[in-house]
């Protein structure tokens, strides 16, 4: 099933922040920013289509990230870090719903 055009755009920013790949250290980081932004089942959906992508091993370092975040085990300066870039690539740093669609990626 596609991803619903929000999410999608999200995948787009994420391979523009992230031209090379997620490197396993960020998801974490990644995750909380996400959640910050999106809903528990956004983020759900944003992991699983990762997790398709990915090789095995970053699709267990996906799993372990949502556990973590969902534990509140991000780190603030990870998050900042991982906020930069993801700025860098064109993510909006406004709350989803703020988002203006025509200047999006």
């Amino acid at each position: 099933m596609p991803l619903p055009p929000l999410l999608s755009s999200v995948i787009q920013w994420l391979r523009a922040g992230y031209p090379e790949g997620v490197p396993d250290v960020d998801y974490v980081p990644l995750f909380a920013l996400l959640g910050s932004q999106l809903s528990d089942a956004e983020v759900m959906s944003i992991a699983k289509e990762l997790e398709n992508e990915s090789k095995p091993e970053s699709a267990e370092a996906i799993q372990n990230a949502v556990v973590a975040v969902t534990n509140h085990q991000a780190n603030d300066a990870d998050v900042a870090r991982v906020r930069a870039r993801l700025a860098a690539g064109g993510w909006p740093l406004a709350k989803p719903e703020h988002f203006d669609g025509s200047h999006w990626p």
